[in-house]
């Protein structure tokens, strides 16, 4: 690159993005609010639900084999931890859904900004193509026309000079 030619600034993609990012989730970004999103999330993994179904096998069977009576059937214990589980789980993944519809809302934003921009820009570029169009158009006219004259004179010229050595051949 020589010094005088312009440098190219890096494009920044994240640019219709960036106006969202003072939007807090609804719940914040307080501690409280990460590990509770974390913990809905964790909900519905197979590890999750694995290792409940595991536990569950072993509460079971702990108090029917008779190896522990902490929990005897009807399992009021189980069924409490149950309620419980569910009391927070039920509110932990709504949490969830509210923080990630609203970065959902703000990517969706960002993306109809950045859609609109490439449409402007889009639209510049057919304009500017439709006048570079017509400019071309114009010159190849023009020079339609300068061949033809630089023709009419070369044809011109091929004339004087048959007069002329025809005018010299009668003087010899």
């Amino acid at each position: 690159m020589t010094p005088d030619a312009p440098q190219k600034k890096p494009v920044d993609h994240l640019r219709f993005h960036r106006g969202h990012a003072h939007l807090a989730p609804t719940f914040g970004n307080d501690a409280f609010a990460l590990k509770a999103e974390a913990f809905a999330r964790f909900f519905g993994t197979p590890a999750f639900l694995g290792a409940q179904t595991l536990i569950v096998i072993l509460w079971v069977a702990l108090n029917v084999s008779g190896i522990t009576h902490f929990d005897v059937y009807p399992f009021i214990l189980l069924n409490l931890a149950f309620s419980l589980q569910s009391a927070y789980a039920a509110p932990l993944i709504l949490l969830a859904q509210t923080r990630q519809a609203a970065r959902d809302k703000a990517q969706s934003d960002a993306d109809a900004q950045h859609r609109e921009a490439l449409a402007i820009a889009n639209s510049e570029r057919q304009a500017q193509a439709e006048q570079t169009t017509k400019q071309l158009l114009e010159l190849l006219e023009q020079n339609t026309r300068l061949t033809e004259i630089t023709k009419q004179l070369s044809e011109h010229i091929d004339s004087l000079t048959c007069e002329m050595h025809e005018h010299f051949v009668r003087k010899t």
